[in-house]
């Protein structure tokens, strides 16, 4: 348990759940147009191609129970385009940086500032020092009182 809470706490420290967050946030955008396309134009067309007439567009009924064909056929067709976008500007684009830079064509990413590192070090010394006196993982979570 501590050992998840511990890689938990690292994947925390090392910023990744701010671009996380922003990801979710630009995808949930994304989706949101391309959803608007869909309903917009692709479903109007799915409709027209089924013939119905008003409210029945793109359904057929049995027993009376209506079934929406075109709603799910738009649905797909917004998954589609989502996994498309998101494979061809997001996931070949990053594939093929990485096949660079393993053949050596591609510099890998600079290190980090030494500022960064320095700050890291302290980081990870105060953290040291408060788990060795034993006053919990990190400073402010106290297990007992500091000497005074």
């Amino acid at each position: 348990m501590s050992k998840m809470l511990q890689g938990f706490k690292d994947f925390i420290m090392r910023g990744n759940v701010v671009d996380l967050a922003v990801g979710v946030v630009i995808g949930a955008a994304f989706t949101g147009v391309v959803t608007g396309f869909t309903n917009g134009f692709i479903k109007p067309l799915i409709q027209l191609m089924g013939g119905g007439k008003g409210i029945e567009k793109g359904t057929f009924k049995v027993n009376g129970v209506p079934f929406d064909w075109a709603t799910f056929l738009n649905s797909l067709i917004t998954f589609l385009i989502t996994a498309a976008v998101l494979y061809f500007f997001v996931v070949l684009p990053l594939n093929i940086l990485a096949e660079r830079r393993r053949r050596g064509e591609e510099p890998p990413p600079k290190a980090p500032a030494e500022d960064i590192v320095l700050l890291t070090q302290i980081r990870d010394a105060l953290v040291s020092s408060f788990q060795t006196r034993g006053y919990g993982d990190a400073p402010g979570r106290h297990q007992q009182e500091p000497p005074r």
